[in-house]
This record gives structure tokens, sequence and C-alpha cells, in this order.
């Protein structure tokens, strides 16, 4: 009984020792690195190929988009006459084509031949005319001179015939294949002019090309809307991944394809399964610079980029992420 009522006081002080010999231990005991990330997704701009006044804004903020609905519709009137003008020119050269494939018109074959007939008989009459004063100039009657001249007439009459015959023949024949498949090119030209345009003016409908919520309206209606501004953001969080900044001595557990566990503090207690699918080097500028003891070298950082490997309901962009590494 002595000897326990003799041990009984040292207990609080064995208890104190151990405690604080406990204390030492852990605080020597390497602590766990904890990195810290953020959740980052796809984000779209929605805007038009042409300026315009913003007609109708049909999304809020929130609102959940789906691939082809209309987001946003604009005004432009000067696209309009565009459209106007380039039809006018199309159907110009679609007439040129017609009348270049249909040949001359009657009235003008008929004209072109009178033309014909009527330089034929001055030519026929030239020529009597020539042999009459040829026929005075043997008899000494007339100089040479006249009989010259009577000459020059022939000749020039007889060229004026051909001539018209010339452009006979051109108005029965109608244009030349070359003429034909110039104005056709005209034609193509026109049309294409008015593709582009139309294409311009369908644009004035914007609908989305991505699914998403809205998050951003930068633009209202019956605001001008410059050529690529955007006028609403959309964010897609079914492309939502991780961004982790890690030291090059903690590498070796991001490699890509790699698995680890992350907790996010928005969400709770759970932790959720990410699968690293990037890792690139940062610029010098967002360099870790400690120097390591062993190998003195500087560490570089790296960046992660990392996917939930399955779905995790209320996600959001900007909540952060931590990270437990594995000792060892």
């Amino acid at each position: 009984m002595r000897k326990l009522s003799e041990i009984f006081p040292l207990i609080p002080v064995l208890a104190i020792v151990a405690w604080v010999a406990y204390s030492f231990w852990q605080a020597y005991q390497p602590q766990p690195a904890i990195l810290h990330g953020q959740i980052e997704a796809q984000q779209y701009n929605i805007s038009s190929k042409v300026p315009g006044r913003i007609d109708q804004v049909l999304v809020r903020k929130g609102d959940q988009v789906e691939p082809g609905q209309l987001i946003f519709s604009i005004t432009s009137p000067e696209l309009d006459a565009k459209l106007e003008q380039a039809k006018a020119v199309e159907q110009a050269a679609t007439a040129m084509a017609d009348q270049a494939d249909n040949g001359a018109r009657m009235q003008e074959i008929a004209a072109a031949k009178d033309q014909w007939q009527m330089a034929l008989s001055g030519s026929k009459l030239a020529e009597k005319t020539y042999r009459r004063v040829a026929n005075l100039f043997k008899d000494g009657v007339l100089p040479v001179q006249k009989r010259d001249e009577a000459y020059t007439q022939w000749q020039a009459a007889r060229y004026t015939a051909d001539a018209a015959s010339q452009m006979y023949q051109m108005a029965l024949e109608g244009a030349r294949d070359e003429t034909k498949r110039a104005a056709y090119e005209q034609v193509r030209a026109a049309a294409g002019v008015v593709a582009e345009v139309e294409a311009f003016a369908s644009d004035t409908l914007v609908k989305s090309h991505n699914s998403g919520e809205v998050t951003q309206l930068l633009l209202r209606s019956g605001e001008l809307a410059p050529q690529g501004f955007p006028v609403v953001s959309i964010i897609d969080m079914q492309d939502a991944w991780m961004v982790l900044h890690v030291r090059e001595d903690q590498l070796s557990q991001f490699r890509k394809g790699a698995e680890f566990e992350a907790h996010l503090p928005a969400l709770g207690d759970k932790t959720f399964k990410f699968k690293v699918f990037h890792v690139s080097v940062m610029g010098d500028f967002a360099t870790w610079r400690a120097t390591d003891s062993r190998t003195g070298f500087d560490l570089r950082t790296f960046e992660i980029e990392a996917r939930p490997v399955q779905h995790i309901d209320n996600l959001r962009a900007g909540m952060g992420a931590t990270v437990v590494l594995k000792q060892g």
C-alpha cells in the first residue's frame, strides 16, 4: 500500500511528460502538403458577323440554352440596301446572258440585211459609173483624174458592201461562244455576291452553336452592336475541369492520366475523383523560385488540368478545391 501511495503522486508528472513528448514528436513529423485549385469551365461568346442595332435579346442570365436556339436579333437597313443592289446586278447580268444566248432580234437581222442590200446596190452603181468613165477616157473625152476618181468610189462602195454583208452574217449567227461564256460567268459572279449578302443577312438572327448557361448580357435592345462584339456569354458546366499549380518535385503524382481526389468546400465534406488530361509548364514569371537544397536547382511550376471522373451535381466555375498530396 505504501508503494502505491508513493506512485500515485508521480502519475500526473508522467502524464505531462508523455504529452510533451508526443507533442514534440507530432511537431517534427512531416506535414501533408495541400494544394489549392479552382474549377473552370468552357465559355462561349455569342456575337454577330454584321454590325447593326440590337432588336431583341431573347435570353436572360441563368437561362439554359441549346444549340440552334435563337439568342438575339439585329436590324441593319444598310445590309437590306446592299441586298437589293446585289439582286439588281444579278438581274442585269441575267438579262445580258439571255441576250447573248438568244442572239439578235428579227428586226435587227432585217435591218442588217437592208443595210447590206443598200451597200450592194451602191457598189453596183459605182461599178457601172466607173466603166462609163473609163470608156470616155479611152475616147479622149475625160481626163485621167476623172477615171481615177470613179475607180476609187467603186472600190470604196465595194468595201462598204462587204462590211455590211459581214454585219448581216454576224446578226444571223448571234453572239460568239466566248461572249456567251463571259455573260454566264457574269451571272455566276452576281449570284455569288447575292449569296454572300444573304449569308450576312441571315446572321442578323443569331443562334447559339453550343449548349450552356447564360452568364452575361453585354448589350441590350436598342444598343449598337459592332461586328464580332460579344452580346451574350454562356458557360458549359458539362465541360468543366480543375486547374492546379504544382511544384516540379510534386509532379510525379500528377502525370497525364493519373487520378486523384479533391475536396470542394462549397459542396460539403465529400471528396471527388479527378483525372489529369493536360500538363504544361508555366512561364518564368509564375515559376516557383525556391531552390531545392538537394539538387541546387530552382523548381519550376506546372499547370495541371483535370476533369471530374463522374458528373458532379451543383458544380460551378470559380469553386475552390483542395488536394492533399500523398506522403512518401
